[in-house]
C-alpha cells in the first residue's frame, strides 16, 4: 500500500509517454460525423460517444477543460467572484417557485426520487443562486456580491449535434451577480463583459465577437451572446461592417424602407387556380415578392387559438419575436377545414374573428399589393392596408436581412452569418429574486427586492469550438494556453541508441522545467508518429532522429506550420522554452 501511495510521479510519467495514453487514434473520418471538431475529436480519442448528446472525456480533453476551467476561475476572481457549488439535483418545489417548473418544456428532465418527492436535473441555476442567499442578503450592506461555479449540467436537448458543440450533458460556469440598484448591475455587467473578453482571448479565440441577443427563457430585458464565427454554426448572426454593430437574429431589428405607389388601385378579386405559394402568385401576376403581402399562420401551445402574421412577400417571420410579443409557446398551424381558413388563399381582408392577427412592419408604407382573398382558388390585388383595414398596427415579426438596413448606423450594411455560442450574460433583473421572495431592508429600512445578472460559459463547448475554428486536415491547432501538452517529442527511430538517449535527456530536461511534454518513443514509423502527433495537436514539436543529429541537431516546429528550426541539440530545451513564453504571449497581452 505504502508503494501504491507513493507513485504519482510515475504515474505522470506514464500519462506523459504516449504509448500509455488511454485512447486511440484513427486515420478514417467517422461517417456519423458532420462537422470537423467533432470528427477530429473522435478520431484523435478526445472523446467517446456513449449516449444521444452524452461523451466520456479521455485525458486530453480533461487537459484542455482543466486549463479553459482555471483561466475562468482566475478572470472570475478578478472582479470579485466567489466559487461555490449547487447540486446538480434539486427538488421541483424550488423550481415551483419561480415559475419554471410549470413554464420549460421537456428540456428540464424531470423525475420522481425513492420517496416519491418530485425531482429535476439542473439545466441551470438561478434557483439554486437564489435559495443559497436570500438568507444572507437581508441587508443592503451585504451587496454587491457574485457566486459562480462550474458545474455538470443537464439539459434534455431535442437534437443534440457537433460533439461537445452541442450536447445534452455538459460542464458550464455559471456565475450571479446581486445588485441593490440597475445602475450597480449596470457597471458589473460592463466588468463581466470585459472578463468574458479576456476569458477569450487567453483561451486562444480573441475572435469571438459579442452580440446583443434574446433573453429566450432566462428573463431579463437585456442580454449579450458571445459568438465564434465559423459556418458551421447553429446560431445566425446579423453583423454591420460599417459600425461594429453585432446582434443574434433572434434579436436583431428589422427595419424596412416602403415607397408607396403615387396611385392606389381599387382591389381586385383575380382567379388563380391552383396556385397557393408567394412565388408562384407573383409569377402569375409578373410582380415581385415585394409587392405581396404573405400569410404566415401559428397555434398558441396552450390552448391551439391561431395567429395569423402578415408579412411583406420576401420577408420570414422570426418566431422568437413573435414568441415574445405573445408572451406564450407557439408552434406551426395544422389548418383544419373547421377553423376558418383557407390554405394558400389566406388574406388580411375577409378573415375570420375568433383569432389574433398580427401585421409585421415590412408593410408599413405600402400599397398595390398581391393577396390571398380568403376564397378557394383567389387572391386579391390593389390591397392597401392603411386603407382597406381597419385599425392596423404595426409590429417587428421579421428577420432581418441581409443587405439590409443596420438599426444602429441605419446604413444598408447588414451581412448574414454563422456562429457557435461559447457564452452568454444576461441582466435578470427581478425576475428569480421577487418570485422566490428574496428581499433586503435599505439603508432607510425599506424593505426592497435585489437585482440580479447571470453569466454562463460551456466549458465543453468552447474546447470543441476552438477546435472548430483552428483546425486543418491533419487534426486541431491547439493555442498554447490550453493545449493538453506544451511540447510533443518524436523520437524516429527509437530503436537508435543516440536517438533514445537525446530524446530521453530532452524529456526529462523539459520536465524538470516545468513544460508539459508528450513524449513519443514507439517503435513505429514515422508517418504513424506524426499522424499521430498531427491528431494530439500540440503546439510545439521537437523531432529526434539519426538523420537530424547527424548535424548534431534537432528540429522544432509549430503545428501550425508557421515556422520550423533545425536547432543545435545542447540549445533545444532553451529554445523550446523560449518558444513556449512567447506562444503564451500572444494570447495574454
Amino acid at each position: 500500500m505504502l508503494r501504491a501511495f507513493f507513485m504519482p510521479e510515475i504515474q505522470e510519467d506514464n500519462i506523459m509517454k504516449l504509448e500509455k495514453l488511454v485512447g486511440d487514434r484513427f486515420k478514417e473520418r467517422p461517417s456519423d460525423c458532420q462537422i470537423d471538431s467533432h470528427a477530429i475529436m473522435v478520431r484523435g480519442g478526445y472523446i467517446k460517444y456513449m449516449a444521444n448528446g452524452i461523451f466520456s472525456s479521455y485525458a486530453p480533453t480533461k487537459r484542455i477543460t482543466k486549463k479553459i476551467e482555471q483561466i475562468i476561475r482566475e478572470e472570475m476572481d478578478k472582479i470579485d467572484g466567489q466559487e461555490v457549488q449547487f447540486p446538480v439535483v434539486m427538488p421541483a418545489s424550488l423550481w415551483q417557485e419561480s415559475g419554471r417548473y410549470e413554464s420549460i418544456g421537456s428540456e428540464l428532465l424531470r423525475f420522481t426520487d425513492r420517496n416519491r418527492m418530485p425531482m429535476v436535473l439542473g439545466m441551470t441555476h438561478e434557483e439554486a443562486a437564489v435559495h443559497l442567499v436570500r438568507e444572507y442578503g437581508k441587508s443592503y450592506t451585504k451587496y454587491p456580491f457574485m457566486i459562480y461555479q462550474i458545474q455538470t449540467k443537464f439539459r434534455d436537448e431535442a437534437r443534440p449535434r457537433g460533439g461537445l458543440i452541442r450536447v445534452r450533458e455538459f460542464t458550464m460556469k455559471d456565475a450571479y451577480s446581486f445588485h441593490t440598484s440597475q445602475e450597480d448591475l449596470e457597471q458589473y455587467y460592463d466588468k463581466c463583459h470585459k472578463a468574458y473578453e479576456n476569458i477569450f482571448r487567453r483561451a486562444g479565440v480573441p475572435e469571438v465577437i459579442s452580440v446583443k441577443s434574446d433573453s429566450g427563457m432566462m428573463g431579463g430585458s437585456i442580454s449579450h451572446e458571445f459568438m465564434l464565427l465559423t459556418p458551421v454554426g447553429e446560431d445566425t448572426i446579423a453583423s454591420c461592417h460599417e459600425c461594429g454593430f453585432n446582434a443574434n437574429m433572434e434579436a436583431a431589428d428589422s427595419i424596412i424602407e416602403n415607397t408607396r405607389d403615387e396611385v392606389s388601385a381599387p382591389m381586385e378579386l383575380v382567379h388563380t387556380p391552383n396556385i397557393h405559394t408567394i412565388e408562384e402568385i407573383c409569377d402569375f401576376l409578373h410582380t415581385p415578392k415585394e409587392k405581396s403581402c404573405k400569410a404566415v399562420v401559428y397555434q398558441r401551445n396552450a390552448d391551439d387559438s391561431y395567429v395569423v402574421v402578415f408579412t411583406r412577400g420576401d420577408i420570414d417571420v422570426n418566431e422568437t419575436k413573435l414568441r415574445n410579443f405573445l408572451g406564450c409557446e407557439i408552434h406551426p398551424a395544422v389548418i383544419t377545414e373547421e377553423c376558418g381558413l383557407n390554405a394558400g388563399y389566406i388574406g388580411p381582408v375577409g378573415l375570420p374573428e375568433n383569432m389574433t392577427v398580427l401585421f409585421d412592419t415590412s408593410l408599413q408604407n405600402t400599397n398595390n399589393l398581391s393577396c390571398g382573398a380568403n376564397k378557394e382558388e383567389y387572391h386579391y390585388t390593389g390591397l392597401d392596408i392603411d386603407r382597406d383595414c381597419a385599425n392596423v398596427e404595426y409590429h417587428d415579426f421579421a428577420k432581418i436581412l441581409d443587405g439590409g438596413i443596420c438599426p444602429n448606423c441605419h446604413k444598408h450594411s447588414i451581412s448574414i452569418s454563422r456562429g457557435i455560442e461559447v457564452g452568454n450574460i444576461f441582466q435578470l433583473g427581478t425576475k428569480y429574486t421577487k418570485t422566490m421572495g428574496m428581499t433586503y431592508l435599505d439603508s432607510n429600512g425599506e424593505e426592497k427586492t435585489p437585482i440580479m445578472g447571470c453569466y454562463g460559459i460551456g466549458v465543453g463547448r468552447l474546447a470543441a469550438s476552438v477546435c472548430e475554428a483552428h483546425h486543418d486536415d491533419y487534426g486541431p491547432i491547439w493555442p498554447m494556453p490550453i493545449a493538453p501538452w506544451q511540447v510533443h517529442i518524436c523520437a524516429v527511430r527509437s530503436d537508435d541508441a543516440d536517438v533514445k538517449a537525446c530524446a530521453d535527456k530532452l524529456y526529462d530536461t523539459l520536465q524538470n522545467a516545468g513544460a508539459e511534454v508528450i513524449y513519443d518513443d514507439r517503435q513505429v514509423s514515422a508517418g504513424v508518429m506524426f499522424s499521430d502527433a498531427d491528431l494530439l495537436g500540440v503546439p510545439l514539436r521537437v523531432v529526434v532522429s539519426p538523420r537530424n543529429l547527424k548535424d548534431n541537431c534537432c528540429e522544432i516546429s509549430a503545428r501550425d506550420k508557421s515556422f520550423s528550426y533545425k536547432v543545435p541539440v545542447e540549445e533545444t530545451a532553451d529554445k523550446v522554452q523560449e518558444l513556449i513564453k512567447e506562444l503564451m504571449a500572444k494570447f495574454n497581452d
